[in-house]
């Protein structure tokens, strides 16, 4: 009689224990890996195609940005402007310093075309004005993320009308060993 009850109560803690662990093992697989989540986000819902050559630094870094409002002068989650982005992801992406705003960081860059852009560059726009009042980080197919001063942190194409128009020149930022580096 007491090895029945005995084996009973050891198939019971069994039975439990592994539906204990299946239960585990499912909750694990509903918290998702950060990584994920930002390659999700940006593959699926903005379009931008990340793969393995990707720089998923840079993915996660604009990801945790998406939304932030915008405010002239401001470098915080509480608003930031376009050029206070770009210096902050070139500072905790990059590792490299760049300049406060959009026309100092101009002259900074190798300037480029929109076919030569590749991810990370710079893109470049003067909107109603004769000189560059806004700048933003290539992310591939026509992508680029951006403070917009409507919108806030965003991702927008290229291609739109508004950027089309007002879209300069790209450009990629010229290493300190690169020989047309010319410090200040």
């Amino acid at each position: 009689m007491i090895k029945k009850f005995l084996f009973s109560t050891l198939i019971v803690l069994a039975a439990f224990s592994a539906t204990f662990a299946q239960s585990k093992t499912k909750e694990a697989a509903k918290v998702e890996d950060p990584d994920n989540l930002a390659s999700q986000y940006f593959s699926q819902v903005m379009g931008v195609a990340v793969n393995a050559t990707s720089n998923l630094k840079l993915y996660k870094f604009i990801y945790e940005w998406i939304g932030t409002p915008y405010r002239f002068g401001g470098n915080t989650k509480k608003g930031i402007d376009c050029s206070a982005f770009t210096k902050a992801i070139y500072d905790k992406v990059f590792n490299t310093t760049i300049l406060r705003n959009s026309r100092d960081i101009f002259s900074m860059v190798n300037p480029l075309s929109k076919d030569e852009l590749k991810e990370g560059d710079l893109v470049f726009f003067k909107i109603k004005s004769r000189s560059i009042s806004h700048v933003g980080i290539y992310l591939g197919d026509n992508r680029f993320a951006h403070a917009s001063s409507t919108r806030g942190v965003v991702i927008s194409n290229l291609n739109e009308p508004y950027y089309s128009r007002y879209f300069y020149k790209g450009g990629r930022i010229i290493e300190p060993g690169d020989k047309e580096f010319i410090e200040e």
